[in-house]
């Protein structure tokens, strides 16, 4: 993936992918990817809910299936809802009939119009074919906080350099981001909300 803010290649890859919304607006988009999961989602939701911040949710398929109450808790909350595939697939991994296959069963649990591909990357075949479907939604703000090599002060000043009006912001409700994710998210709603931001979701 790449690091903190997208590389103008991959803007140029995916032209028509969101990566920022509304620059001239005082707002910014909270993205999860990877859930959900019940050593990390339901939290993230109690910090959410704290806040009173909603954000967008893309999720794996399969852990839709394995947890379908941390998912129904997610919908009950009023969180936006993304596609991020069923089995968390690399693009460059899989045929582009395999990697559409695997959002299509994904999408059967989530019924959206919205995509993130995992690891922020895709074939350029398959993207063209997502979008013609799907509104494909990058960031303009990865914080790291799966980074082995960050801690969650890392992570709350990537926040802090990077974020700007109109940024999706792209956070991790897993595992290995857990720890990190402690300590940043609250910081960095704080923070956001005493820099004059308001919180949206993706349309």
């Amino acid at each position: 993936m790449i690091i903190e803010q997208s590389a103008k290649l991959l803007r140029w890859l995916y032209p028509q992918a969101l990566w920022r919304i509304h620059p001239e607006e005082r707002a910014v988009y909270l993205t999860f990817d990877d859930g959900p999961i019940p050593e990390v989602t339901p939290w993230v939701l109690e910090v959410l809910r704290k806040y009173e911040v909603r954000a967008t949710f893309f999720m794996v398929g399969d852990n839709i299936r394995k947890h379908p109450d941390i998912f129904r808790q997610v919908v009950a909350d009023g969180h936006r809802l993304g596609n991020h595939t069923f089995h968390h697939l690399s693009g460059f991994r899989h045929t582009t009939a395999q990697y559409l296959q695997d959002v299509e069963q994904a999408n059967q649990y989530l019924d959206t119009d919205l995509v993130r591909p995992p690891h922020g990357w895709m074939r350029w075949w398959q993207y063209h074919k997502l979008r013609r479907r799907y509104q494909v939604v990058m960031w303009d703000l990865v914080t790291r906080d799966y980074s082995t090599r960050l801690d969650g002060a890392d992570v709350l000043r990537n926040v802090q350099r990077y974020a700007r009006p109109g940024s999706i912001i792209t956070f991790h409700d897993s595992v290995k981001s857990y720890e990190k994710l402690r300590y940043a998210l609250p910081r960095a709603i704080e923070w956001l909300k005493a820099q004059g931001y308001e919180f949206k979701v993706i349309d």
